[in-house]
């Protein structure tokens, strides 16, 4: 993987249309959302769930760029311990070859392995095997939004499904994660949302099932939108539900999330609640080297799914160790 300072000096000489293009955001047909795009935010996110103990750790990277460099804020947190983990780096870099970034002096990430150090009780070491990863090189998760560029965000769900081999500390305790499964997606844009809804699991007594949604409100030149994107895995089929060519409709609030998407073949619902409490995560800011805890995310929440196509029940499944998140908002406690 290149280091931070070999990232910048490419980009500064005479970047191509293509570069240009990518930076603003977007990317052609069957390119790779998950390679760095060079956009003012780039945001890497790994969930591992261990089904059988009843655990979740996550790890998260935001990197950011200002004038002369990139810097990046990462935390490490963790179910049931709800501990959270946060460190500021002033040097970071995403691969511009594939999925992975670098954070000076904490670790890096890739589609092989995730090693961070955030402090003498926060660290995690795993590999990663078996990934499922996207099977449709046409277009990412954020579907046709993918060819547009300048959007506020982007999302690509980019493994849904592999095993992990390793372990976390946390809080000075060990916590293996041998046999657990991992989730990893980015995201990226002209800077991390102001509101937001989004959503994760793979841990379902239905089998090899993993559902992933992401939206929020944006203003598209001048239209006041509000999309949610859905990706759900069942085995080797795969079900992907983005505007213009799905309709999707989300409420979140008061510690719940509700979607309905509907394409010409599938209808999806996913009902979701917090069931415990949340933890606080970091969100970089855009001006300056800093971050707020400004994300309220359920490590282990409740999600049900149900999915039909034309009519037919092809799915019913809960979860209990679900990811769900949105916004903090003045009043909640994590």
């Amino acid at each position: 993987m290149p280091r931070a300072g070999q990232v910048t000096r490419g980009l500064a000489l005479g970047p191509s249309l293509l570069a240009r293009y990518r930076r603003a955001g977007a990317d052609p047909p069957f390119g790779d959302p998950a390679r760095d795009h060079g956009a003012p935010f780039e945001g890497y996110y790994w969930r591992i769930t261990d089904a059988d103990r009843g655990r979740v750790v996550i790890a998260l990277c935001g990197v950011c760029v200002l004038p002369r460099r990139r810097w990046a804020v990462l935390a490490l947190a963790s179910h049931p311990s709800g501990r959270v983990h946060t460190v500021i780096t002033g040097r970071a870099a995403g691969d511009p070859a594939r999925f992975g970034v670098r954070a000076e002096g904490i670790g890096e990430g890739s589609e092989r392995e995730l090693r961070l150090a955030l402090g003498p009780d926060a660290a995690l070491e795993v590999e990663l095997r078996d990934l499922v990863g996207w099977p449709r090189p046409a277009l990412g998760g954020s579907g046709p939004a993918h060819l547009l560029p300048g959007l506020p965000q982007y999302w690509h769900p980019w493994a849904m499904g592999g095993l992990v081999a390793g372990e976390a500390r946390i809080g000075g305790e060990s916590v293996p994660l041998d046999g657990a499964r991992v989730y990893m997606e980015k995201n990226w844009g002209r800077a991390f949302p102001k509101r937001w809804w989004w959503g994760q699991a793979d841990a379902f007594e239905a089998g090899d099932v993993c559902v992933a949604f992401a939206g929020g409100p944006m203003r598209v030149a001048g239209v006041r939108l509000t999309p949610t994107l859905v990706a759900l895995r069942v085995g080797e089929r795969l079900i992907t539900l983005a505007p213009p060519l799905a309709r999707t409709v989300a409420r979140v609030g008061g510690g719940a999330w509700a979607v309905h998407a509907r394409s010409a073949a599938y209808e999806v619902e996913l009902e979701g609640d917090e069931a415990g409490s949340a933890v606080a995560l970091p969100v970089p800011l855009a001006d300056r080297v800093a971050a707020e805890p400004r994300s309220r995310q359920a490590l282990a929440g409740r999600l049900g799914v149900v999915v039909r196509r034309r009519g037919r029940t092809l799915l019913r499944a809960e979860s209990c160790l679900a990811g769900l998140e949105r916004e903090r908002e003045e009043g909640d406690c994590a």
